[in-house]
């Protein structure tokens, strides 16, 4: 669906984005993280053709990515850009038309997602009536309103409560189901690992990690090893050991060295008779994404 090759962006004489790649498959969602700073939007405003690559190549479906695509892309900002003197529904048709919608067509689809989205009766309402939330309902409609191909969003759940999240979330990925490629950038780590296919991390412009959410929680594994007892046991010396107080009173996490053999823990740990529970411990991406960002 879209290739980003060497792309670089500059800023006067600083390079915000330096030699970044990317390949994104139809119908996935590829999360693009990274800390404040990172390049993050200025990538996401090169794919929605706000601006273009000083140096590098971006292409859409094989071809080079331009004007003729933007009936494609729906782009969602972090900054919202909506007209807070107008009502919803005239906003959302406006967009809707320029994204190229016939007026009946745009009609039709309004009506659908504000029924989708249970703000029907807010539809004659202006937008600084709305509340944060509310907003940003009709901020995602806008968004998907000419059924993209390729969705962008940027934090797209700041401002919603829990209901309403997930309400977005599972459009979303109704969205990507229906075939829809979606580029989905948050700080919050718990969401890349509940929507995420893949991934990616930039930091200071460059792209330092990429992969399968399983793919980069395998490769941060540290040998380490949760258990969980029936009774308190006492572990032996050889273990580097901790225990996990907020777990259980009696769950601990032990850490072995790479060329140990798990076989040997899980033997000692039977032999206490007091075992419940034996899993390996994958790091979250939240540890992942602290230790990528912070030069360690």
């Amino acid at each position: 669906m879209l290739k980003v090759s060497h792309v670089y962006k500059y800023f006067d004489d600083q390079c915000v984005n330096n030699d970044i790649s990317l390949d994104l498959k139809e119908g996935e969602i590829f999360g693009l993280l990274g800390p404040n700073g990172a390049g993050k939007t200025t990538l996401m405003r090169m794919l929605a053709t706000v601006t273009t690559p000083d140096r590098g190549e971006i292409l859409f479906k094989n071809e080079s990515l331009g004007s003729k695509h933007v009936p494609f892309i729906g782009y969602m900002p972090e900054e919202r850009g909506l007209y807070r003197k107008m009502s919803v529904v005239d906003q959302l048709l406006y967009f809707a038309e320029l994204k190229g919608l016939s007026r009946a067509k745009a009609k039709e689809n309004v009506k659908k997602w504000l029924h989708r989205l249970e703000i029907v009766h807010w539809a004659d309402k202006k937008m600084e009536e709305l509340s944060k939330g509310m907003a940003q309902k009709i901020q995602f409609i806008s968004t998907i309103l000419h059924e993209p191909q390729f969705l962008i969003l940027d934090e797209p759940f700041s401002g919603f409560d829990p209901v309403n999240a997930d309400m977005v979330k599972d459009l979303i990925i109704e969205l990507k189901e229906a075939g829809t490629t979606i580029l989905f950038s948050t700080h919050r780590m718990d969401n890349v690992e509940e929507l995420c296919d893949r991934l990616a991390i930039i930091h200071e412009g460059r792209k330092v990690l990429d992969g399968s959410i399983n793919e980069v929680r395998r490769n941060h594994f540290k040998y380490e090893y949760d258990l969980g007892f029936a009774a308190a046991v006492t572990i032996p010396e050889t273990f580097n050991c901790r225990k996990l107080e907020n777990v259980s009173p009696n769950t601990y996490r032990i850490t072995l060295q790479k060329e140990d053999n798990y076989q040997d823990l899980l033997q000692w740990a039977y032999g206490t008779q007091q075992l419940k529970a034996f899993g390996e411990y994958l790091p979250t991406m939240h540890e992942i994404f602290v230790n990528k960002v912070s030069n360690k």
